[in-house]
């Protein structure tokens, strides 16, 4: 079961979309919300978890979207954090919205992530319900690609929860044909994204990162 962690005076809950991704190294900091796979499923769990705890006076001070991410320019294994987001997926334009715009929502296409850990690189996400690779890139207006974050900050906008996202390069320098591909570099990653949080501890004991 889920439960936030506790950072100087903080409480933080951190969301990952697969067991795969959640390693050993991560395993000795936190217990996540998993949501499953993708927008929808990431959406509806991580929106319901935040419901109960709204209801128990205990919405958590920070979100953390956490795990693996494909990009065919960035690192492979790799940490980056999000300075932005996007949802790829939405495409109204036949009646006159913006490609990427989600009519008769007040967002832009691409919406900023403003809370940035000190000391992890930074670059831009785009969220969708597919799997990217090869020649699928071309069409992508960001530095990577995942499954969930747009929709972890979505739910989070709703009850009013900052949101941070971290990534490591799992693929996208070949393209994939098997699960394997995906795999390869978890262990890596999870070793690295650890080593991240304890950046973002750090910055939230410092004062660096200023939560409400």
């Amino acid at each position: 079961m889920a439960s936030a962690a506790r950072m100087g005076e903080k409480s933080v809950l951190f969301v990952m979309a697969a067991e795969a991704e959640y390693g050993p190294h991560l395993k000795e900091l936190f217990t996540p919300l998993m949501t499953g796979v993708g927008p929808v499923e990431a959406g509806v769990r991580l929106g319901a978890e935040l419901a109960t705890l709204k209801a128990e006076d205990a919405l958590p001070d920070l979100v953390v979207s956490l795990g693996s991410a494909g990009s065919r320019m960035l690192e492979q294994a790799e940490i980056y954090q999000a300075v932005s987001v996007s949802y790829r997926d939405i495409d109204a334009s036949p009646l006159g919205f913006e490609k990427g715009a989600t009519p008769f929502l007040d967002l832009p296409v691409t919406v900023p992530l403003p809370l940035l850990i000190p000391g992890i690189k930074s670059a831009t996400l785009s969220t969708g319900g597919a799997i990217v690779t090869g020649a699928a890139y071309d069409a992508i207006d960001a530095d990577m690609v995942d499954m969930e974050t747009f929709a972890c900050l979505r739910a989070c906008q709703l009850f009013g929860v900052p949101l941070v996202g971290l990534r490591g390069i799992s693929d996208g320098a070949a393209d994939l044909r098997h699960v394997g591909d995906w795999t390869e570099y978890l262990h890596v990653i999870d070793e690295k994204l650890a080593a991240a949080i304890g950046l973002l501890e750090q910055a939230i004991v410092s004062g660096a990162i200023r939560l409400i």
